[in-house]
């Protein structure tokens, strides 16, 4: 067999422009996810969406037409798929992604993170499967449809979205009514307790306590309320306050 036939003989150069067309039209879906996750400072971004969304284009490609050159019983040449499994491949994509969402996903205190770029993970690699497969309406589609609902449900929080978490780290002289007054407070200021340890700071025994509470509040709450009862309390000694933890 030629180098010529070796190369041509089963797929023709036209069907590997088809496939280099594919695979660059993934890439451009899958900077398109991830240029919105970029934006938004997420690990996961426009470098990890396009090398998802090739890589998927590719396998599909395999999975279709990486068996070409089986043959028959009768020792005659199989074309396309025929007699193959086209799906083998493109399965292992579908759970074999899951690994790579997983490890966007992480645990703070009461909350998770990571959840809508670990699903935006996954739908770019069906995304790319379609478009490695030929179905270019559908892949273009379905990364409109995904984009646009990463934006507008960025624009409009709903139930748990609509709320933050922030986490209150400071030092406070007892006087044996402040844990009560700042509960109290909490509850005013329509929050959420989340996680609170309080222990003694350092080794003495003069009612200074080190307090790390994790609070959950509306997203459109203003910090300035806390920052402003902690800079006006005498027996506050320092503090610090991380919004969005």
């Amino acid at each position: 067999m030629s180098f010529h036939d070796y190369f041509f003989g089963q797929i023709v150069p036209s069907q590997y422009l088809d496939f280099f067309i594919r695979i660059i039209v993934a890439c451009v879906c899958g900077a398109a996810i991830g240029f919105e996750r970029s934006r938004r400072l997420k690990n996961a971004g426009l470098r990890t969406h396009i090398m998802v969304c090739c890589a998927s284009a590719l396998m599909m490609i395999v999975s279709k037409y990486g068996f070409a050159d089986l043959v028959n019983a009768a020792g005659g040449y199989l074309n396309g798929t025929n007699g193959t499994d086209p799906a083998r491949i493109a399965a292992q994509v579908i759970s074999g992604i899951s690994f790579l969402g997983a490890g966007v996903i992480f645990k703070h205190g009461a909350s998770i993170k990571g959840l809508t770029t670990a699903a935006g993970i996954w739908a770019t690699a069906g995304i790319g499967l379609a478009i490695g497969a030929g179905m270019y309406i559908i892949g273009l589609f379905s990364m409109i449809v995904v984009v646009v609902v990463q934006y507008v449900m960025h624009k409009f929080n709903f139930g748990v979205e609509s709320w933050s978490d922030n986490k209150l780290d400071f030092h406070v002289q007892e006087d044996g009514t402040f844990q009560k007054e700042f509960l109290a407070r909490l509850e005013n200021w329509n929050t959420q307790l989340e996680e609170i340890e309080i222990d003694n700071d350092g080794d003495s025994n003069d009612g200074k306590f080190h307090y790390e509470v994790v609070i959950k509040t509306p997203s459109n709450f203003p910090m300035e309320e806390i920052v402003q009862f902690f800079a006006n309390d005498s027996r506050i000694i320092r503090f610090s306050v991380i919004p969005n933890v």
